[in-house]
């Protein structure tokens, strides 16, 4: 049976077994597959240490397919370590954890232009499944993990639970909470942005970057790899298929479409940033367990998508960051300004924009999921008279968010539940049909989720957000501790848990749940559990 809650020791064991195996001259070199021939010479699997140093991943699960994910990396911080050819990499996928039933099998190349990374689309498989799988090359073996099939669409699904994530930053914290999430009963995992973070070394904090600021594609590559070294976060991908999304971290803070937020960096100028954000893109994609029409033209990447779980649950999944117009007023947390009620400015883009609308309008779901980046309800951070507001996410964006709450108020989509994280802490809010009259009518709820790590331990409750909560009746619940959000869905409810961190700063943090809320079924009001 795998037990996903030491992947330490299992990686350990590996490499000890697999030296032991190099030092009796056991390994011998892969022979050339001929349906391999456009491409040079195969490497052989003397590599320098072992292969899957970053385990593997699963998602984007549809009912008959499901996305399976390694690099091969024997030095990830160094580039990744492999020869500039191309490798073949046997895949396994079994119904057992032992891998003893194999349903489905076959051959992969691993090639430089994606940094040794690959990603089957495994088919044929039965909905509503969990399988286990893994990946061969020469002696050695990856992690085994584990993942899901969707149920058929429109097919009747009493529960599915999943886990909300978000903000994982090396440097200031341990990534405890996924040695938790692995554990967990769950089906799934959403990441709704900030998976690596692009800035340099710091001082004073539990662990560090292993880079300045990054810039390049090999700059990149090695940030996603030191990350995916974490074996608490491979655990967490090898115990479940993920979906996710990411935000501005993974090319740059803030930024918005091709406009750098940094005017001291060299990317400032356009035709550079977006050199800067084709790299990065490149990146996210080698490292995500993505399906192959996500892979990036350039600085495009095709993320906003729409996966579905039975007759229960539809997330539509969203890029707020590739299409938006500049952040308004400067940036930052601000008074309201012309540009902020721009009818123009938009956050999704037009395209997606509609592409949402139209997936509400014709969803069968109990459950429709805005599965996106940044919070969309209001949040007045002025006690008393006045309003200031952040920028960066919908409330920077007014008209944006006008237009979706009178779509929800008006077309009226089963169950809408905005998803979000970005600002490192937990908060349940209802998303209503105009945030300055709370008599007005809700329209719909929304979980965001605390950070994994950035922003180091955090505190259960913050003065200056203690404040300004009165004059912000909508929302229900805020919390400043590190943390994930377990969603329990059934056709009749919702339910979000709420799971602190004691501290992230050492490796030795516990959890605990804070606090559970509730959604019915045709009212969109949070309730507390």
């Amino acid at each position: 049976m795998v037990d996903y809650r030491n992947f330490e020791q299992f990686l350990h064991s590996r490499m000890k077994r697999r030296n032991l195996i190099i030092g009796a001259g056991a390994l011998s070199g892969l022979a050339i597959a001929n349906q391999f021939s456009p491409q040079r010479a195969i490497a052989t699997s003397r590599f320098s240490n072992y292969p899957f140093t970053l385990g593997v991943a699963s998602g984007e699960p549809y009912p008959t397919s499901v996305v399976i994910w390694t690099r091969l990396a024997p030095e990830p911080l160094n580039g990744g370590g492999m020869p500039p050819v191309n490798v073949p990499i046997r895949w396994e996928v079994a119904t057992d954890p032992d891998m003893r039933r194999i349903v489905s099998r076959g051959t992969v190349l691993a090639a430089p232009e994606l940094a040794h990374s690959v990603r089957v689309v495994v088919e044929g498989l039965q909905s509503n499944t969990w399988y286990w799988y893994r990946f061969l090359v020469g002696q050695d073996a990856s992690p085994i993990g584990r993942t899901r099939t969707a149920p058929l669409e429109n097919s009747y699904l009493s529960k599915f639970n999943f886990g909300l994530v978000s903000c994982q930053n090396y440097q200031q914290g341990f990534y405890t909470a996924y040695k938790y999430l692995a554990q967990d009963d769950l089906d799934l995992v959403v990441h709704v942005g900030d998976y690596i973070y692009e800035g340099g070394i710091s001082d004073n904090v539990p662990r560090q970057h292993n880079s300045s600021e990054i810039l390049t594609l090999e700059d990149y590559r090695n940030r996603h790899a030191l990350y995916k070294t974490d074996t608490n976060l491979q655990a967490a991908h090898a115990a479940f298929p993920w979906i996710v999304t990411w935000d501005d971290h993974e090319v740059e803070n803030n930024y918005a479409n091709n406009i750098s937020q940094v005017d001291t960096e060299p990317d400032q100028a356009q035709a550079i940033f977006l050199q800067r954000r084709a790299v990065a893109y490149q990146a996210y994609y080698e490292h995500m367990p993505l399906r192959p029409f996500s892979r990036p033209f350039g600085p495009d990447m095709q993320l906003f998508r729409r996966l579905s779980f039975g007759n229960l649950a539809t997330f539509h999944v969203l890029d707020t960051r590739q299409y938006r117009t500049d952040q308004a007023c400067g940036d930052g947390t601000k008074e309201r300004c012309p540009e902020n009620l721009d009818p123009n400015a938009t956050i999704t883009g037009k395209v997606q924009e509609n592409w949402l609308y139209d997936g509400l309008k014709s969803s069968q779901s109990k459950w429709n999921v805005l599965a996106q980046q940044v919070p969309i309800a209001q949040r007045d951070m002025t006690p008393g008279a006045g309003g200031t507001y952040s920028m960066d996410k919908w409330d920077g964006y007014v008209a944006s968010r006008d237009r979706l709450m009178a779509f929800l108020g008006q077309r009226r989509p089963s169950n809408p539940v905005s998803l979000a994280g970005d600002v490192h802490s937990h908060w349940a809010m209802n998303l209503k049909a105009n945030f300055d009259n709370p008599e007005s009518a809700t329209v719909g709820s929304e979980f965001v989720c605390s950070s994994i790590s950035s922003g180091g331990d955090g505190a259960d409750t913050n003065p200056t957000v203690e404040a300004y909560l009165p004059d912000n009746p909508h929302i229900k619940f805020f919390n400043g501790q590190r943390g994930y959000v377990r969603c329990a869905l059934t056709p009749t409810t919702w339910k979000s848990d709420y799971l602190v961190m004691s501290n992230v700063t050492t490796p030795f943090g516990t959890i605990s749940k804070r606090a559970s809320f509730v959604v019915e079924d045709g009212r969109p009001d949070i309730q507390q559990a």
